[in-house]
Formats: C-alpha cells, structure tokens, sequence
C-alpha cells in the first residue's frame, strides 16, 4: 500500500468515527439508567406523563404464613443432607438423623426467607396529572418522592423529576 492510499484510509476511519460519536447517547435520553429523564426540548408543561404527588398511602404487605418456603426449604434441605451423609458415613441411622435434620433446618431456613421477602410495605401514589386527571401507582419504595413532588408516571409507577 502507498502512502496516499493510507491517508486516505485514515481519513475514512477519522470521519466514520466522528459520525458514529453524534449517535452516542447523552445524558438527556434513558441510556440504561432505570429512571426515565427528559429528553430534548421536554419541559413541564408539555410533559403528558407527569405531575404532582397529591397523597402517599402506604399500605401494608400481604401477610405469608411462610407454608410454601418451609415445605421446599425442608424438601432442599433434607435432599441436601441426605446427600452429603451418604458421602460421610455408611451407617442407615445417621443417614436418617441428617436427613430429618436437614428438613428441619431448611424449613426454618424457607420459611423466614419467605417471610422476609413478601412482607414489605407498598405504597400507593396518587398523582394529580398536568391536564388535570388523577392516577394511581402502587411500588414498593417511594426513592425521594414525597406529597408536592413533581414526578413522571412511567412503567407503573411513579419517578421524581
């Protein structure tokens, strides 16, 4: 290759790359973050998805009796047990006694996994929209938001603007 076609290939990738850098994304679009921001020429007043926090009620969790945790945590458990026994000894009794020990301990282990998971609080948003109607979200975190926030509605809940 002669020198002219180099430069001329160097120039080539030099304005290629200028050209793919304007379609980056900015800080004005989403670019993965998991809260929406507005983009371009986007102000309050022609946003159609936001508003103002008019009343936060929180309510309470589903209360879980944690049944469906303890019963595979005791299923896992025993399984697991029973399996590291029959590598450790030969004897059919100690077998047993680590399986019932492992059902006992994986159902408790289960059951307060079970507990801890679903018995968060949820809130309910209500939000007084820009043209005026009311909407309701239900998330479990609130992330700042408090009644006079002015938010935007998007994906089912509600996003401090």
């Amino acid at each position: 290759m002669n020198t002219r076609n180099e430069f001329r290939l160097l120039g080539l990738a030099a304005v290629a790359t200028f050209a793919l850098a304007g379609c980056a994304t900015g800080p004005g679009y989403y670019g993965g973050n998991s809260s929406p921001s507005p983009g371009y020429g986007s102000s309050t007043a022609s946003c159609y998805d936001c508003g103002t926090v008019t009343r936060i009620e929180q309510v309470s969790g589903t209360a879980s009796t944690g049944t469906a945790g303890a019963v595979l945590g005791g299923l896992v458990g025993a399984a697991a047990a029973r399996e590291i026994a029959k590598n450790q000894t030969d004897s059919e009794g100690r077998q047993n006694t680590a399986t019932v020990a492992g059902a006992v301990g994986g159902a408790v282990a289960g059951r307060a996994i079970q507990r801890n998971v679903s018995g968060g609080a949820n809130y309910n948003v209500y939000v007084r929209m820009n043209d005026g109607r009311t909407t309701v979200v239900s998330q479990s975190d609130l992330n700042g938001i408090r009644e006079g926030s002015y938010v935007r509605v998007y994906n089912g809940r509600a996003w401090a603007q």
